[in-house]
C-alpha cells in the first residue's frame, strides 16, 4: 500500500496551528526531518476571533513537543498564569464561590479526605483542606518565584493567553521550520470514487492534493460536512448556552489593581461570565441562552458586572451550537477544532480539544494507506469518549445548582436536561464517595444501554478521567454542596470541626513569603508595563 506523506491542514487559527506545529514537532522531531509534508492553507479574508483563552495544565505538552521556550510564548501571546478556575454564584447566588484548582495535596495511599470533611462543621471549603492552591489565587500570587524555585513540589499551572496572538506565534515559529503556508481560499473539494477526497481547489486556480486532510475551517465545516456529509450530534438539551457576548477591557484606561492568577466564570441570570485576565487586558464574555435573554440584556447584565467605564467598549456576539461531528475521522479527512464540535468554555476545554485531536493524530498516525481505517477507528473512539466526558463534567456544574431566581437556573436542573451517563454517577455517589474505581467502565445501577449511532463502533460512551479523575468531581461536588441538606438534617449527627492539614498550612505561610504578588512576577520578568491602578467597581473583588 502506498505511504501517507502528504498532510494539508485547511484552515489557520489556533486549531490549524496547533495541528500544523505539533505534527511537525512530533514526527519531523521539530523540523529536524522531513518524515511527512505538512502544508496549510488559510483564508486571507476570514479575521480570526480574538477573545482571551484560558488553557489547562496538559497544555504544557504540546508547547514542550513543539519545542516552544514558555517565556517567548508568554510574550508573544500576552499570557498570564491560572492555577484555578473560580465559580462565583453558581449554588444559590447569595455571593458563594468555590475554586477548581489544578494542584492537591494527598495525605497518603488512603485518601480519607473527603469523608473527613463531610463529616465536619464545614466551616472551610472543602478544597481549602485539600489544596493550598485556592488560597495562593485569592492572595493573588504567581505560581512561580522571582529567582530559582526552592518551595517543595512545583504548583501545577496554564495558561490565559490571546487565542489569535498564540496563532499567529504558532505560524512563525513552524513556517522556518518547514511547515508549508499558503494564503488562498479553498472553493472546492474533490472527491475520489472510494468516498476518500483527492484536492481542494482555490480562487486562483491551484490544485492542493494530499494523503490526509484536516478540517480546521470552523463552525462551517467545509471539507467534514459540506464535502463528506458527516453529520451533527446536537447537544443543546444538555447545555442550553448557545450565544456569548464578548468585550476586551484594555490596562491602558483600566487596570483593577490585580491581575488575578485564576479564571473567574461567575454566574448570571442566564448562564456565566468569564474574566480572563492577560497581560495588557482583561478579556470578558457573557455565555447565556438566547433563549431566556435578549442581545440587549445579556448586554446590560455584561456592564453592570464590569462597572460604569465597560460602557466604553465594543461588545461583540458569537453564536454556537453545542455538539459533535458524528466522525471526527472520516475516510482521509478529520475534523479539528470548531469544525468537529463545540462546548462552552467553562473548565476552558477549547484548546484543549485541538491539542488532544494533535497528540492522538501524531500517535495513531496512518504512516500508509491501510493503516487507515484503523487508526480513525481508535481516533474516533477517543475523541468520543473524551468530548462526552467533558460534556457531562459541564453539565454538572449546572444541574447541581440551587438556584430559582430566574427561568434559566429553573430549567437547567431539570432531569430531561442531566444526561443519563451523569445521572446515573450522582445517584451511585449518593451510594458511596466518589473513587479511582467509578472510572473503570462507568456503567452504574439505572443507566441505560444507549449506544453510539453507527458508523463502525456501537459501544456506550465511557468516562475514562482522561481528564478529570475523582477528585476533579469532588471540587464541583462538594463546592456544590452536594448531599449537605441531607448530611445537616442526619438526627443524632455531631459534627467536628473541619481539619485543614498542617502540610496546607505551612504551604500558605511559605506563600506569603516565596511567591510575588502575580502582577509584580509579570513586570519584572516578562516586562509587563506598570498600569495605573484604579478602583475595581462595587463586588469586583467577590467574585
Amino acid at each position: 500500500m502506498p505511504d501517507v506523506k502528504k498532510v494539508l491542514i485547511v484552515g489557520g487559527g489556533s486549531a490549524g496551528w496547533i495541528m500544523a506545529a505539533y505534527l511537525n514537532g512530533a514526527l519531523n522531531k521539530k523540523g529536524t526531518e522531513k518524515n511527512i509534508d505538512i502544508t496549510l492553507v488559510e483564508s486571507p479574508d476570514i479575521p480570526s476571533i480574538s477573545v482571551g483563552e484560558a488553557t489547562i495544565p496538559s497544555i504544557g505538552h504540546i508547547l514542550g513537543v513543539i519545542g516552544l521556550n514558555e517565556r517567548e510564548f508568554m510574550k508573544a501571546t500576552n499570557a498570564t498564569f491560572k492555577q484555578s478556575i473560580k465559580y462565583a454564584n453558581w449554588l444559590n447566588n447569595e455571593g458563594e464561590f468555590y475554586h477548581h484548582p489544578f494542584s492537591r495535596y494527598r495525605p497518603g495511599p488512603i485518601d480519607r479526605s473527603a469523608q473527613d470533611w463531610i463529616g465536619s462543621d464545614r466551616k472551610i471549603p472543602f478544597t481549602e483542606t485539600v489544596s493550598a492552591q485556592a488560597m495562593i489565587c485569592e492572595m493573588g500570587l504567581a505560581p512561580q518565584m522571582l529567582g530559582e524555585w526552592d518551595f517543595g513540589t512545583k504548583l501545577k499551572y496554564a495558561y490565559h493567553m490571546d487565542a489569535a496572538k498564540f496563532a499567529n506565534y504558532l505560524r512563525d515559529f513552524s513556517v522556518p521550520k518547514g511547515v508549508k503556508h499558503l494564503l488562498a481560499n479553498v472553493t472546492k473539494t474533490n472527491i475520489q470514487e472510494n468516498g476518500h477526497i483527492k484536492s481542494v481547489q482555490t480562487a486562483c486556480g491551484k490544485t492542493l492534493s494530499a494523503d490526509l486532510f484536516i478540517d480546521c475551517t470552523g463552525f462551517s465545516a467545509h471539507l467534514m460536512e459540506k464535502a463528506l456529509g458527516v453529520g451533527f450530534e446536537d447537544c443543546s438539551q444538555w447545555l442550553l448556552c448557545d450565544r456569548a457576548a464578548v468585550m476586551h477591557i484594555p490596562y491602558d484606561d483600566y487596570f483593577p489593581s490585580q491581575v488575578r492568577p485564576y479564571t473567574t466564570a461567575t454566574a448570571q441570570s442566564a448562564g456565566w461570565i468569564w474574566d480572563i485576565p492577560m497581560s495588557i487586558q482583561r478579556s470578558i464574555g457573557y455565555v447565556h441562552s438566547s433563549a431566556f435573554i435578549t442581545e440587549e440584556q445579556a448586554q446590560k447584565e455584561l456592564h453592570a458586572y464590569e462597572g460604569a467605564h465597560s460602557g466604553a467598549y465594543e461588545t461583540k456576539f458569537i453564536n454556537f451550537k453545542v455538539g459533535r461531528r458524528e466522525q471526527a475521522w472520516k475516510g482521509n479527512c478529520i475534523a479539528v477544532g470548531l469544525s468537529g464540535g463545540f462546548i462552552e468554555p467553562l473548565e476552558s476545554t477549547g484548546i484543549y480539544l485541538c491539542d488532544l485531536a494533535a497528540v492522538m493524530l501524531a500517535e495513531h498516525f496512518p504512516f500508509t494507506q491501510n493503516a487507515m481505517e484503523a487508526m480513525a477507528f481508535r481516533f474516533n473512539r477517543i475523541l468520543t469518549n473524551r468530548f462526552y466526558e467533558i460534556l457531562d463534567f459541564i453539565n454538572m456544574h449546572y444541574c447541581l445548582s440551587r438556584r430559582t431566581d430566574t427561568d434559566f437556573w429553573k430549567e437547567v436542573q431539570k432531569p430531561e436536561h442531566i444526561t443519563d451517563r451523569l445521572q446515573a454517577k450522582l445517584e451511585f455517589w449518593k451510594l458511596k464517595l466518589p473513587s479511582t474505581a467509578d472510572f473503570d467502565d462507568q456503567f452504574f445501577p439505572g443507566q441505560t444501554s444507549a449506544s453510539l449511532s453507527g458508523h463502525g463502533d456501537v459501544r456506550r460512551p465511557i468516562d475514562t478521567a482522561g481528564l478529570w479523575n475523582h477528585e476533579s468531581y469532588e471540587a464541583i461536588l462538594y463546592g456544590m454542596d452536594f448531599r449537605g441538606p441531607e448530611f445537616e438534617n442526619k438526627p443524632g449527627h455531631v459534627r467536628h470541626p473541619v481539619r485543614v492539614p498542617e502540610f496546607i498550612i505551612q504551604r500558605l505561610h511559605g506563600a506569603r513569603q516565596k511567591l510575588p504578588p502575580h502582577h509584580i512576577w509579570l513586570n519584572q520578568v516578562m516586562g509587563m508595563h506598570q498600569y495605573e491602578m484604579h478602583t475595581p467597581p462595587p463586588g469586583w473583588g467577590k467574585a
